[in-house]
């Protein structure tokens, strides 16, 4: 055990809880359930009045009672106290007994009060707690008479996925593979305090905001085919730079083409097994042994302060708007508002900059390729399979209600998973239905999928958007620092791993996260998104 922390203000310090969270229940609230279960601290002030555990197992138990099993897939929370609408969690028996151990269940039922929601508040099978929504949370707000909530889009915001194809097969890059890595290393800038590798002006940065991608490729770092296959073709039109504030541009003028650190990685992977052969050939996946890239990274430091800035405001709104609330973590205001459409435009500039963080890194992974394999990006068939993003507010039109109805998603931890036919999914692809990217973590499969009409109906569209972590980060270096994850991986599957520090790779080891393979199990049994490809690492650059 650690030792006990004796007073309000070590616990602060150690844990950086925001003001006015520093009562014992608020503070639990904040830290949620891993640190208390992690037994990071044993805070004589907190375990004196409020045990987490009673309270845990109160609010759960009270759920477990009302939750119903609709088939193996899918649990129902049937609407009760202040719920506007059910909620849906995606999940099988194992998923489901290990979320009554935590508060995300909690964050379903919170986030179904929300006015203006519609349908269903839903989790998809990699929920875990998040701020005010769950991480894998989905809930669609009426765009007229609904709120948005930046809690339902996190804090990186698009933070997302792209999928690189090459003609390559395993057996040319195997023997390459330390010196790739190394290559992808040096070109890519990774780390938590990692920069670009030439700032841009805040002038400069206005265009990035406001044109995303597009700008990206008008300086010769892209190809005119890599827009169309991005999620928005890589640029939201509602984006305003004017509304995003000096600090954050200051933070992000310089992180344009930097990895970050976390979960983010670009990683080389082989094609292992391919369930679709059609869809796979349309998007570009030839069979086993193809070599492919994995970019997984959002808005940076940017992105970050964009969201806490507009958290300010809606804190200030609830009051204005006269909003009850069952968490101030969940702060919103109405959509059409003044706060509202600003901080859409605000929330569209931070997405514009991170598909333009996702396209320039493209660019240098291009590079790298061309320095190894002595070839050009062209020769070696190195085109965008498509970019999707994971944390982000979109105003989509959706039948609700058997009527087709305007709607602003919030897909937090969540992927935009279209069906066939779709004038949103790229005209080569329309056929079958939008491509989805499904990240696995260093050691573990990452899956290529496809969206579905059952999607439509269901989830406005969307679906998983990775493994989703079954412990806290310093959790995970608690138990796994002494291992040296990198080398382990290394020689026992022959994943070569290069990382900012031995740090990273304990917080990001595979046993932290879910199986994505179960959670990919969950969304394909469910008809959500459905098998087409899966992938495994070769090599891996991590933040």
């Amino acid at each position: 055990m650690p030792a006990r922390i004796k007073s309000v203000a070590s616990c602060r310090a150690f844990v950086a809880v925001p003001p006015n969270s520093l009562v014992c229940f608020k503070l639990y609230v904040f830290l949620g359930m891993e640190v208390w279960k992690s037994s990071y601290f044993d805070c004589a002030f907190c375990t004196n009045y409020f045990n987490p555990y009673d309270y845990q197992a109160t609010m759960n138990d009270n759920i477990r009672e009302l939750i119903q099993k609709l088939d193996d897939n899918r649990f129902l929370i049937p609407k009760h106290g202040k719920m506007r609408v059910d909620g849906l969690v995606y999940a099988n028996e194992g998923m489901l007994s290990h979320l009554f151990r935590e508060n995300a269940l909690k964050q379903v039922v919170n986030v179904a009060t929300l006015p203006g929601i519609q349908g269903r508040s839903m989790a998809m099978p990699d929920i875990h707690w998040g701020y005010g929504f769950p991480i894998g949370g989905v809930a669609a707000t009426d765009f007229e008479n609904g709120v948005i909530s930046p809690g339902g889009v996190g804090f990186d915001i698009n933070c997302g996925v792209r999928l690189i194809r090459t003609d390559l097969m395993m057996d040319e890059v195997r023997p390459h593979i330390k010196e790739l890595v190394n290559t992808l290393f040096d070109l890519v800038p990774s780390g938590l305090d990692s920069k670009g590798l030439k700032p841009v002006s805040i002038p400069e940065l206005d265009r990035v905001l406001e044109r995303g991608a597009e700008w990206v490729v008008e300086q010769g770092m892209g190809w005119e085919s890599d827009l169309g296959h991005m999620e928005e073709n890589g640029r939201m039109k509602e984006a305003d730079a004017g509304v995003v504030s000096h600090a954050a541009k200051k933070r992000g003028h310089t992180r344009l083409g930097s990895l970050g650190a976390g979960n983010h990685f670009v990683e080389v992977q082989v094609v292992d097994e391919v369930y679709d052969i059609e869809k796979a050939r349309l998007f570009g996946i030839t069979g086993k042994g193809q070599v492919v890239v994995m970019v997984h990274t959002g808005s940076r430091s940017l992105g970050h302060q964009v969201c806490s800035d507009f958290l300010k405001v809606m804190e200030r709104g609830v009051q204005r708007y006269g909003i009850s609330l069952p968490d101030k973590q969940l702060a919103c205001v109405p959509v059409r508002s003044p706060e509202g459409e600003r901080y859409l435009k605000g929330m569209a500039s931070a997405a514009n900059f991170a598909w333009a963080n996702r396209q320039t890194i493209t660019h240098r992974v291009r590079k790298g390729f061309e320095k190894v394999f002595g070839r050009s990006a062209e020769e070696l068939g190195m085109e965008l399979v498509y970019d999707v993003a994971h944390n982000i507010a979109k105003i989509e039109e959706h039948v609700v209600d058997g009527k087709r109805k305007k709607v602003v998603v919030h897909r937090k931890g969540a992927t935009r998973a279209f069906g066939p036919d779709h004038s949103k999914v790229p005209a080569d692809y329309r056929s079958v239905g939008q491509p989805v990217l499904i990240p696995g973590d260093m050691g573990t499969s990452s899956y290529l999928l496809v969206g579905t009409d059952i999607a439509m109906e269901e989830t406005f569209g969307s679906t998983c958007h990775g493994a989703g972590r079954l412990m806290s980060r310093r959790e995970a270096v608690r138990r796994f620092m002494q291992l040296d994850i990198a080398q382990k991986l290394y020689r026992e599957r022959g994943i070569y791993i290069k990382a900012k520090s031995p740090r990273v790779a304990a917080e990001e080891a595979p046993m932290a996260y879910k199986d994505v393979s179960e959670v990919v199990d969950v969304t394909h049994g469910a008809g959500i998104s459905l098998r087409v490809a899966r992938m495994r690492p070769l090599g891996v650059v991590k933040g």
